[in-house]
């Protein structure tokens, strides 16, 4: 959204015009997608390539692939933001993974998150914690999707959807920035909250209490108004925001552990958020 203040991105470009995309170049829809859809999850692709395909599409394990027409379904997806991060470190002139500084110029740094890294980092190494499943740790130190085998406690690997090291006072300050619509223009930061989808939510996420999504966010209603929130699932760690912008309030948590999401139903109810 930087790079859209700045007049470097398009939020409606295609993105293949800033840097064509190989690994899904045999589906030419793929020229369809834009920042846009890759944000608000309307690229088509599916969270991560490894996820089995429907048989109907042909595809072999581990190619990259589109479950729809961009633009005209809703499927959550880690390998669009991927994507999009790779067209940014194009625009950027840089490598994907050469995006560390500037997370920490542009974001860390101004938003006063001393401990947050796509990196790892020698903070991270020692301070990190192990996940747990049904009571005993596990081994896979939160990361225990064969999906994503690159991303480790100590791995150098910057993904835009999936590396991320923080802690919950880090990204409070990071939601406090977005609650105070800082860091960017009026304009982005409406962009961000505004409801982006023209299509239904999928069932689960309906049944989960998301009405809509924004960019990057997922929104929900309840009787005063609008929230903003999302979660993170890996199993042995679990993870979620909210915040109310009208009220000014919020919360965020991560858990080492299986049970962040019944935790978090009960502090929404506590709340009296649903």
């Amino acid at each position: 959204m930087k790079l859209v203040d700045r007049g470097i991105l398009n939020m409606d470009t295609p993105l293949y015009k800033y840097l064509p995309y190989p690994d899904i170049a045999q589906d030419e829809r793929y020229k369809l997608i834009t920042a846009r859809m890759v944000l608000s999850h309307q690229s088509g692709f599916p969270n991560w390539r490894f996820f089995t395909a429907d048989s109907s599409l042909h595809v072999k394990q581990g190619d990259l692939y589109l479950n729809f027409k961009p633009g005209t379904a809703f499927n959550y997806s880690g390998e669009g933001f991927l994507y999009l991060g790779k067209v940014v470190a194009h625009l950027l002139n840089c490598s994907l993974q050469n995006m560390e500084p500037l997370f920490e110029r542009e974001v860390a740094i101004p938003l006063h998150m001393p401990h947050s890294s796509y990196t790892a980092n020698p903070y991270i190494l020692k301070h990190k914690v192990r996940g747990h499943h049904d009571g005993h740790i596990d081994p896979a130190n939160g990361l225990n999707w064969p999906i994503i085998p690159s991303i480790s406690i100590d791995s150098n690997t910057f993904n835009p959807a999936a590396s991320l090291h923080t802690n919950a006072l880090d990204y409070a300050a990071f939601l406090i920035a977005l609650m105070n619509d800082q860091g960017l223009s009026t304009n982005s930061i409406h962009e961000m909250f505004r409801q982006q989808l023209t299509v239904p939510l999928p069932e689960d996420f309906r049944k989960a209490g998301y009405s809509a999504w924004g960019l990057g966010i997922a929104i929900a209603q309840i009787p005063s108004g609008a929230i903003y929130l999302h979660s993170g699932n890996n199993g042995n760690f679990q993870s979620a925001f909210m915040m109310d912008k009208a009220r000014q309030s919020g919360y965020v948590f991560f858990t080492n552990c299986d049970h962040g999401n019944t935790f978090n139903e009960k502090l929404e109810a506590f709340l009296s958020l649903k």
